[in-house]
């Protein structure tokens, strides 16, 4: 008993060895979900875009009118909803969403409804499944994550495994609570005129606790709807990552019109599940004549969409995957270069992932390459750790810094002059960046910093703090790096590093997949010549912090440096 108190419990190792082993014998099975998964929801976001935008507004109005007889409240908010979404330009990551919601919500069902039948069947059955559904129900979400990467890697599908765990506890309990509350005296009339099991749960006990079951599934829909925001960290599309990009530049207002974004989604999805659950009593003669509007709206949408799709040009055979980490430099970079391949023909897609994740991914082929690999100190643990499943492809920007950053207006000079500044605390980014591990071991070098606490934030939070300090003339010590738009909007400097052990100067190399260059030589050239300056790189953040969308800051610059963006594709 006494070593079991002293001693810790592996809990974490056999988690991780657990997750390890099923990755390892089980990778066949895992590639084929993935490849099936991402190619049927490509095809279903493919399918939702391609049906005209003011088609699918005025079907889903149409709808909601035949559904709502003789109240327009909920019809003129879906109209008005969705064209103010459309009218922020977030209408394919609306249906990207609706792709993931839709998914998600749907295998739910699949699964929910039958286990729960299950457990009212079956005591036994209840006794084990019950404490599961704990554990699914109040593991942080975030949880989930790890194995949903380690098994399906980045992207969509992860995103729905994550979010079936999540949202699967609902409809399996209330599915089994509206079985186990239909009338006792029902189920023996049943048994004496000699129903089999199968009529009983068919005509029965289903019908019976309908209404119970359909209030789990959408409990199980709107909860696979909470989990977008967390899925868009590990690649999966749609609204959750613009709310998950404004909260790491600390950007309110793009965080709020994504957010009304989901709010919208969420509560026309709310009430059009609501309409499935009626009673027999409110039925009318008119139900026939809805239940056929309903119809040839849906119709109506989905052969405009079959007719857009023959109609619109071939998509082009140059594809290319590009990740990068949401700071501000690494989303100008990528970008500039993004809009440039477009510009090229090329089919790009941009993936925004947390760094430890960017390198795995292009480890593992799911991404084709990323610009955002500071080296040879930031990022060498995880080039160590990855280097014999990816290529290092050259550098793109020299003359790069990483250090303790303070306002001018803050008289220490020096690392080592660090005593009781700013709480004894740094403002640092994202736990997973390359440069708060090195400033956690730095900190261990310097003994003034014992006591010193590093604030894990976000890129956006870590300049939203120098903000607010540096108009109040408080003191403040950051995570900085160069170049970075807060030094021409703001008096800094870096501390002193008598001991280096913040590292010397850095470049920002490009990183690519190990088969990159045979599969498409090419694409390889076009990175491989891919160089800008500071001056460069910062111009871009400039507008982007002004208020530009990063595209057409990308554009802007490209537009006043053609000569340098035609060198990148110069055989």
């Amino acid at each position: 008993m006494f070593n079991l108190l002293t001693s810790q419990l592996p809990i974490s190792n056999w988690a991780s060895n657990c997750v390890d082993w099923l990755t390892e014998h089980f990778a066949g099975f895992f590639n084929l979900i993935q490849q099936g998964g991402n190619a049927l929801m490509d095809a279903m976001t493919n399918g939702l875009i391609a049906i005209p935008m003011f088609l699918v507004i005025a079907g889903l109005f149409v709808i909601a009118v035949a559904t709502s007889p003789k109240k327009w409240g909920f019809p003129i908010f879906t109209l008005l909803g969705l064209l103010l979404i459309a009218n922020q330009g977030l209408w394919e990551d609306l249906m990207s969403t609706m792709t993931l919601v839709i998914m998600s919500a749907l295998i739910s069902l699949i699964i929910g409804v039958p286990l729960g039948i299950l457990m009212a069947k079956s005591d036994r059955t209840q006794a084990i499944v019950q404490p599961i559904l704990d554990f699914m129900q109040t593991m942080p979400g975030f949880v989930y994550l790890i194995p949903a990467v380690a098994f399906f890697g980045i992207g969509v599908v992860p995103g729905v495994f994550a979010s079936i765990i999540f949202a699967l506890p609902p409809v399996v309990r209330m599915t089994n609570l509206g079985i186990r509350q239909v009338s006792t005296s029902l189920v023996e009339a049943a048994d004496s005129f000699g129903s089999t099991t199968w009529q009983k749960l068919i005509k029965l006990e289903l019908p019976s606790a309908k209404n119970t079951i359909l209030a789990g599934a959408n409990q199980t829909i709107m909860l696979a709807l909470s989990m977008v925001v967390t899925a868009s960290m590990i690649g999966a599309p749609g609204l959750g990552r613009g709310v998950l990009s404004a909260v790491q530049h600390a950007d309110v207002g793009a965080g709020f019109v994504n957010g009304i974004a989901l709010v919208i989604l969420a509560i026309i999805i709310d009430r059009f599940a609501q309409k499935l659950n009626t009673k027999p009593g409110q039925k009318s003669a008119g139900n026939k004549t809805r239940r056929w509007l309903v119809l040839i709206s849906l119709l109506v949408m989905i052969g405009g969409g079959i007719v857009n799709s023959f109609s619109q040009a071939s998509e082009s055979n140059k594809k290319i995957s590009l990740g990068y980490v949401q700071w501000d430099s690494e989303v100008a970079s990528t970008t500039v270069l993004g809009q440039a391949l477009k510009a090229h023909g090329y089919n790009v897609t941009l993936t925004p992932l947390d760094n430890a994740v960017l390198w795995q991914s292009v480890a593992n082929k799911q991404v084709d390459a990323s610009l955002s690999a500071w080296l040879p100190n930031t990022h060498g643990a995880l080039l160590k750790k990855y280097k014999d499943n990816l290529t290092v492809v050259g550098t793109n920007l020299t003359g790069v810094k990483t250090g303790l950053v303070v306002p001018d207006y803050m008289s220490v000079k020096s690392i080592s002059d660090l005593t009781d500044q700013a709480n004894k605390t740094i403002t640092g980014i994202e736990p997973g960046a390359g440069i708060m591990a090195t400033t956690a071991d730095m900190m261990k070098v310097y003994p003034n910093l014992k006591d010193w606490n590093l604030q894990v934030s976000s890129s956006g939070a870590m300049v939203s703090a120098l903000e607010k300090a540096y108009k109040n003339k408080e003191d403040i010590v950051i995570t900085g790096w160069s170049p970075h738009w807060m030094f021409s909007k703001y008096k800094l400097r870096y501390l002193e590093d008598p001991k280096g052990a913040m590292g010397e100067k850095e470049s920002i190399k490009t990183i690519a997949r190990d088969n990159l260059k045979s599969d498409d030589p090419d694409t390889y050239k076009i990175l491989e010549k891919f160089k800008w300056t500071s001056d460069d790189m910062e111009g871009v953040m400039l507008d982007i912090q002004a208020g530009m969308k990063p595209a057409d800051a990308a554009d802007k610059w490209i537009k006043a440096n053609q000569k340098t963006v035609d060198s990148w594709f110069k055989n």
